[in-house]
């Protein structure tokens, strides 16, 4: 069963937000204390955010991690929930803390509170994103705060109220959660021509058991995958926001190097994607299996 955010969770605004900020897919097996998310899938842009754009939309998609959701899409039949994003990272970035706001990209008083400003806040990669794959400016005009408040209000911010939820429901049930954030990284970046095909972030160990990351690397390893941790990509708000293994609750991110499954220029898939959802369906039986055995 899939559960979208009703109306009265997710008004559409004035603003053009046709479709719910998610979609929520239930267990078809038996339960487990597991979530499998992917924020960054998303593939909706908005008519007027493609108006406002000075940038093709392809050099939007190619930020996408496009089709991660497809590649987890078996999780409920392991006993898993899965959450995915319906609109673009580009639009609104759902793996970010939502002060992590650029002041400078609105007329007038940014749309809510704002940190400190951060390394990817800095580099144009905040909760709105400033500059596209090629690092180009995205908008051809500052925005209305009222725009950023909408994108806040009604897609950040259900996304993670549910995640909340399911997490703290999970953990009332069986005692407690694991989560999964699933994401996909370009093949190669600057200084970084050779990425591996994996990289598993748990912030150096404290967003879950050390459990869950030997066995995803050992998985993953065993099936023939390049695998290393926390370098680049340690996690982000996601893993640090909810990764509480003293309270029983462990958050992994799980990168993949997008050359296993797409061409990158076109973001399409390649026949190679059949393969990686195969050993990923495994990898996701194997969690599943020791999400049960992690409870208290």
């Amino acid at each position: 069963m899939t559960i979208t955010a009703t109306e009265e969770q997710n008004p559409v605004p004035g603003n053009g937000l046709r479709w719910p900020a998610f979609s929520l897919t239930a267990p078809q097996a038996d339960e487990r204390p597991l979530i499998f998310a992917s924020p960054h899938s998303g593939r909706e842009y908005p008519d007027y955010f493609r108006n406002s754009l000075r940038v093709p939309l392809i050099d939007l998609k190619q930020t996408e991690d496009a089709y991660v959701d497809e590649l987890f899409a078996n999780a409920p039949t392991h006993g898993a929930r899965l959450l995915k994003a319906t609109y673009a990272r580009s639009f609104v970035d759902l793996n970010r803390d939502p002060r992590e706001i650029d002041p400078s990209m609105f007329h007038g008083d940014p749309p809510g509170p704002v940190a400190v400003p951060t390394v990817r806040v800095e580099a144009g990669l905040g909760c709105f994103p400033r500059i596209s794959a090629r690092g180009e400016l995205i908008y051809a005009k500052k925005l209305d705060p009222a725009d950023g408040k909408a994108r806040l209000d009604r897609v950040h911010t259900p996304y993670h109220e549910t995640l909340s939820v399911e997490i703290a429901a999970l953990r009332q049930k069986f005692g407690c959660a694991v989560l999964i954030d699933c994401h996909s990284m370009p093949s190669s970046q600057p200084g970084r021509p050779d990425l591996p095909d994996f990289v598993l972030g748990d912030r150096f160990g404290s967003s879950c058991t050390g459990q869950l990351t030997s066995l995803v690397e050992r998985t993953l390893r065993k099936a023939g995958y390049s695998v290393v941790r926390n370098a680049p990509y340690a996690g982000g708000f996601t893993t640090r926001k909810y990764g509480r293994p003293k309270q029983h609750v462990h958050a992994l991110q799980i990168e993949i190097n997008r050359r296993l499954y797409l061409d990158e220029a076109h973001v399409t898939k390649i026949d190679a994607m059949a393969e990686l959802s195969h050993q990923l369906d495994g990898l996701m039986g194997n969690i599943s299996e020791l999400s049960e055995r992690l409870r208290p």
